[in-house]
């Protein structure tokens, strides 16, 4: 169970690089995840702070920025990456699984949310007319749903 938790946080960080982070972070904050040194380093209220404000700012611009470059940039592919291999991580070692196993099939998840969310984010917005932004809501939604779901399973 602990490595498909695991799946759920990397392919969430492939929708939205912040906000996976953030909750997890707050998650650890609050105690409903435990997690060794130095990963609980990131919930600490100077790590929860930054990475609140940077989750919140990538969300808005989400919504009012029309420059932003698509996820599937290479920069912005490899910080989901990155924040997908934090998270696997993360759940791994709380759960009591291998870190570097929980960080590469996180990782390996945010590649597969990337292009997933890319394409049905496209496919929503552009084949079936629908607006951006109900799409980007309800991809928020389910951003936050499954890394609450997936940071809250230990405690």
């Amino acid at each position: 169970m602990t490595l498909f938790l695991a799946v759920v946080a990397g392919f969430v960080s492939g929708l939205r690089t912040g906000a996976p982070v953030a909750i997890l972070a707050w998650a650890v904050h609050l105690g409903w995840l435990k997690l060794p040194e130095p990963l609980a380093l990131i919930g600490s209220a100077w790590a929860v702070a930054g990475l609140t404000l940077f989750a919140l700012g990538e969300l808005a611009a989400d919504k009012w920025w029309t420059k932003i470059p698509d996820r599937t940039s290479p920069p912005a592919l490899i910080a989901r990456i990155l924040t997908g291999g934090l998270l696997g991580a993360c759940i791994a070692a709380a759960g009591g699984a291998g870190m570097i196993e929980g960080a590469a099939i996180g990782a390996a998840a945010a590649v597969a949310g990337t292009f997933a969310g890319f394409h049905a984010r496209r496919h929503l917005t552009k084949a079936k007319g629908l607006p951006d932004l109900p799409v980007a809501l309800a991809e928020d939604t389910v951003v936050i749903a499954g890394c609450l779901w997936a940071a809250t399973r230990f405690s």
